[in-house]
């Protein structure tokens, strides 16, 4: 099987994630299904249904994150350094309009491009690897061309 890139940070938010699940979330359904089946007819009982279709939730998510967790290749960016690969925190400059934006390559988990989790699959990030400081990188992107300058490259 495929390893997953994650790194430290993501892989305890993970780590975290299921633990959360198992020991909180995973109980607390069961007992509000065995309250909901106390009320009697099921087949008209909203909070069975609902506590049901929560639990099929939670259980997809549990066997999700082992498989992710069980394939993990944890870096440590910390302990990276040099031109920008995975882990790396970059400043980027939009040339055209001269916004400054703040990323960090992440593994596909972890993405989350409001908080600044940048897919190590995405278009941006492919075309920042490698780069270093000063480095000007063109992406095809939905919108059309887009052209970034990399200010600054950190790892921590």
């Amino acid at each position: 099987m495929e390893k997953i890139p994650l790194t430290r940070a993501g892989y305890t938010a993970l780590n975290d994630e299921l633990k959360t699940l198992k020991s909180i979330e995973r109980p607390a359904v069961i007992r509000a299904i065995a309250e909901a089946r106390e009320h009697g007819d099921l087949s008209e009982n909203a909070e069975y249904h609902a506590a049901r279709e929560k639990q099929g939730f939670i259980e997809t998510r549990i066997k999700e994150l082992e498989a992710i967790i069980g394939r993990a290749d944890v870096f440590d960016p910390e302990k990276l350094s040099g031109t920008i690969k995975f882990g790396a925190t970059i400043k980027l400059v939009d040339e055209d309009t001269d916004e400054e934006k703040v990323y960090q390559i992440v593994g596909e988990p972890e993405a989350d491009i409001a908080a600044g989790k940048l897919n190590i699959a995405s278009p941006l990030a492919r075309a920042l690897i490698g780069k270093d400081e000063g480095d000007s990188v063109e992406v095809r992107t939905p919108g059309g061309e887009k052209s970034y300058e990399v200010l600054s490259i950190e790892y921590k």
